[in-house]
């Protein structure tokens, strides 16, 4: 009996995960396997079937005895790292015909990157200095003619007055600020940046266009493909100073009608585009193959952009493949739930030096048809054994009326 049992425990596990794998879309073969634990890097056809929350991806191994799901880990390449607040001491501020100065000094031997400086000021546009010192007699420029701004009014609110300079070690950091009016400073804050930069794959966005509206420009962009996107660059090659407020908007449904596509957007970014930084912009990634950028121009000028650059952020899996199998990547279903793994727990470690697999041509994982029932009368026997019941009914009556005579 426990031997039965087993049995027909064993063929309902392998039917309920043929029937699973017969729930996704497209699967790609992996080749390759040489070792327990292996890396996966997601090509872009996947992401024209994974759904919105990447939680239809599995990795199906098929032996002769049954199917198994092997257990992964996805991960990005988004920045990663920390910054760490370094303590300070403000030692001295002065003033001169020039401008105003500020002296900090840093207790300990700990290189710095980055000073966040808050003021009470508002509506200001100076430039700054900022020099490194060991002994305050001999001073070292780290920053010359760095601007730094507040706008301040019933269109626009935007400040920016971040220093961010290349990792520096001194024990007296001084600033200069070129101004007649008294930086009125709140608080500043010395950062020890150790955040490694996130790593892209760059997707063409040459199929866009530019129009005007009333007093707003609108960039319709199109990649023609689904793929996650994170970052947004636009190139304006006006050379006056600006700063204007900016919409991102995503594709995230279509319907067809009569009158062809409807679309609907949802926002992704609001904040400003200016001349004063790098036109950059970092937001959630989305799987989406059209943008809609909105900038307010109020009563200024329509500025001139030339070109769009789309990225997003590689996307890998690491898994870990225990049984000797043919293994798939499977995915494609809309409503299939986030699995959880053993090794997905915080604290788990992987090995280091992590080989990758192949990955072959996606294939189109055929549907069982549904099983319709025939309807009875189409069952041939059925019609026999109709007809034979008919034609004995018919002559057992016969007979007996003759019998009557």
């Amino acid at each position: 009996m426990k031997t039965k049992f087993i049995y027909y425990l064993t063929l309902l596990v392998c039917s309920y995960s043929f029937g699973q794998l017969d729930t996704y879309s497209e699967k790609i073969p992996l080749t390759g396997v040489s070792d327990s634990w292996h890396t996966i890097a997601l090509p872009d056809t996947v992401f024209s079937k994974v759904n919105d929350e990447f939680s239809d991806i599995r990795i199906y191994g098929i032996t002769e005895k049954d199917t198994i799901e092997a257990p992964y880990v996805l991960q990005t390449s988004r920045a990663t790292g920390v910054e760490n607040e370094i303590k300070f001491e403000l030692v001295n501020q002065s003033f001169n015909a020039n401008g105003f100065y500020f002296t900090y000094q840093i207790p300990v031997e700990e290189s710095i990157n980055k000073i966040a400086l808050d003021f009470k000021n508002t509506n200001f546009d100076w430039k700054v200095q900022l020099e490194g010192s060991q002994n305050q007699n001999e001073w070292f420029t780290i920053l010359e003619d760095y601007r730094i701004l507040s706008i301040q009014n019933t269109e626009t609110n935007y400040r920016f007055t971040d220093l961010i300079f290349p990792d520096s070690k001194f024990k007296y950091f001084r600033l200069f600020i070129k101004t007649a009016t008294k930086p009125e400073l709140l608080k500043s804050y010395l950062v020890s940046n150790k955040i490694t930069p996130a790593r892209y794959r760059s997707y063409s966005a040459s199929d866009f266009s530019v129009s005007e509206k009333g007093k707003q420009t609108y960039i319709d962009i199109d990649l023609k493909k689904r793929v996650p996107i994170a970052f947004l660059k636009l190139k304006v090659t006006d050379d006056i100073a600006y700063y204007r407020t900016i919409t991102i908007d995503y594709i995230a449904d279509s319907t067809e009608t009569e009158k062809g596509w409807r679309y609907s957007y949802r926002n992704l970014y609001r904040g400003t585009l200016t001349s004063f930084k790098a036109n950059e912009f970092t937001f959630r990634p989305v799987l989406t193959s059209k943008f809609s950028v909105r900038i307010a121009n109020n009563d200024n000028a329509p500025l001139h952009i030339t070109d769009v650059e789309a990225k997003g952020y590689e996307y890998t899996l690491i898994t870990r493949l225990m049984d000797d199998a043919k293994y798939d990547l499977v995915y494609g279903k809309e409503n299939a739930y986030k699995p959880r793994y053993d090794i997905q727990q915080t604290g788990f470690t992987f090995p280091e030096d992590i080989k990758p697999l192949q990955l072959g041509q996606p294939e189109i994982i055929e549907k069982k048809p549904p099983f319709v029932k025939a309807p009875l009368f189409e069952n041939k026997l059925w019609l026999w054994l109709l007809m034979g019941t008919i034609i004995l009914v018919l002559g057992g009556f016969t007979l007996k009326m003759m019998q009557q005579k």
